[in-house]
């Protein structure tokens, strides 16, 4: 006797569905509120910044903030990191070394995700904020529906905790487009029914970028120091032969540094959760002492290492005259370390950091013969993110967004060079865990001990 197979659930009737329609002005509503949260959180960390490294040095007679600065400062960021991952819901949200999580954060793991979120990001740890605003976004979404249907189903929740998600990480970026590429390729969403989540979180996006934008004579809340804007990067006509060369080296050389990156986070990682309250602390510590040491070396301030770098990216590009090779090759070196122990240690987003570093070294080969300063810039943006995301499509349209101001002239190297890295990431990655595989073999040989003959 054979089984009736049951009928797949057709989108379109679904999307025409008087229940849909309900949906999707909750979706709306969702998208406001998880727009003013992200307002809220991104304010409230650049006030942290500014409270901590201006306001307090000079209300204590200093004329700036002293070098040493920073190292009291981490070193409580350490701390209470460190309170929200082990005394708080949710281990203060997922590990960056991990890479970005869309999975939904439970409304009861907020609180923790925040806190830890607001100690790293706020008090200068190499980490950016698109994951505690995925979180943030996801948790008031799952938060909404429980309040008016606390019996609705687990795909509605999932559905709207995706608008809220939508809704946050689009304010971060600017662009709805930009957070739907991301959240779409980040939680492998596809086929049929892409449409049923794509949909409300298009309209959560784009009725909460109002809160941003502003609706007719009301202009909106002020973004210019909490969001990241276009990068002003000369126009850009064509490239040639040459161009491509260097991309696809370029390429490499940030697919090679950011793997390295991670393979020392992750080593982080497995030793910071033994002792968070003794662990952390000294690594906000080491953090700060890599920011001295490069300011010591170069005559640069602190800040280029510390914080995501978000803030500073938009004028690293105009001040490249600035930057000599050495203290671009010092600043990637430094940042890099205190990016990586930082990754498997405290609590943030992984992309902004590695985005920072990109642009570095698209300065740096700016500098090869023939290899004009745009597309340098726009490859090592790429590479950087596909580097870590492993998000090729996400990769391509921020590098094309953020460098749209030089015309459509680089969209062939960023392609070419967000390809080259992806790839080249994939292999690293597979090297490495066969690797892991054979020593793990090696290791069980060695224990099981010598074999015994038989007669």
């Amino acid at each position: 006797m054979t089984e009736v197979a049951a009928s797949p659930v057709d989108p379109t009737s679904t999307m025409l569905s008087k229940r849909f329609a309900a949906l999707l002005v909750l979706a709306a509503l969702v998208g406001v509120v998880a727009s003013l949260a992200a307002w809220g959180f991104l304010e409230l960390i650049y006030q942290i910044q500014q409270e901590v490294f201006t306001h307090l040095p000079k209300d204590l007679g200093y004329d700036g903030a002293p070098l040493w600065w920073s190292l009291p400062v981490l070193a409580i960021a350490g701390l209470v990191t460190a309170f929200a991952i082990a005394r708080l819901p949710g281990g203060g949200g997922h590990v960056p070394a991990e890479g970005l999580n869309p999975a939904p954060t439970q409304p009861i793991e907020l609180p923790g995700v925040v806190l830890a979120a607001l100690a790293s990001i706020g008090l200068g740890i190499v980490l950016g904020p698109e994951a505690p605003l995925i979180a943030l976004g996801g948790g008031l979404g799952i938060l909404a529906i429980r309040l008016l249907r606390s019996d609705a189903p687990p795909e509605v929740s999932t559905l709207i905790a995706a608008a809220g998600t939508f809704a946050a990480l689009s304010f971060l970026f600017g662009s709805p487009l930009i957070g739907a590429v991301i959240l779409i390729e980040a939680a492998g969403l596809g086929g049929a029914r892409l449409p049923l989540v794509l949909v409300p979180g298009l309209l959560a996006a784009g009725i909460g970028s109002l809160v941003s934008i502003g609706l007719g004579s009301w202009t909106g809340l002020s973004t210019s120091h909490i969001s990241i804007g276009v990068l002003p990067v000369p126009a850009f006509a064509r490239p040639d032969f040459v161009d491509f060369l260097w991309t696809i080296l370029l390429a490499v050389v940030v697919a090679v540094i950011t793997f390295a990156i991670f393979r020392l986070a992750r080593a982080t990682q497995r030793m910071a959760v033994w002792r968070p309250f003794l662990l952390l602390p000294a690594i906000g510590i080491i953090v700060s002492g890599l920011a001295i040491g490069f300011s010591e070396a170069t005559g640069k301030d602190v800040n280029e290492v510390l914080f995501s770098g978000q803030n500073a990216l938009p004028g690293l590009v105009p001040g490249a005259g600035t930057w000599s090779l050495s203290a671009l090759a010092l600043l990637i070196a430094f940042k890099g370390v205190a990016y990586s122990i930082s990754l498997g240690s405290f609590r943030g987003g992984p992309t902004f950091p590695a985005m920072f570093l990109g642009v570095a070294a698209g300065l740096m080969a700016a500098q090869l013969p023939g290899f004009e300063i745009t597309p340098a810039v726009a490859v090592g943006l790429g590479a950087a993110v596909v580097s870590v995301l492993r998000l090729p499509l996400s990769a391509l349209v921020l590098a094309v967004v953020l460098t749209s101001k030089a015309g459509l002239g680089t969209g062939p190297l960023i392609i070419v060079g967000v390809i080259v890295a992806y790839l080249t990431t994939l292999g690293l990655s597979a090297r490495q865990a066969s690797e892991a595989a054979t020593g793990d073999g090696v290791r069980a040989d060695a224990a099981a001990g010598p074999a015994t003959p038989t007669a």
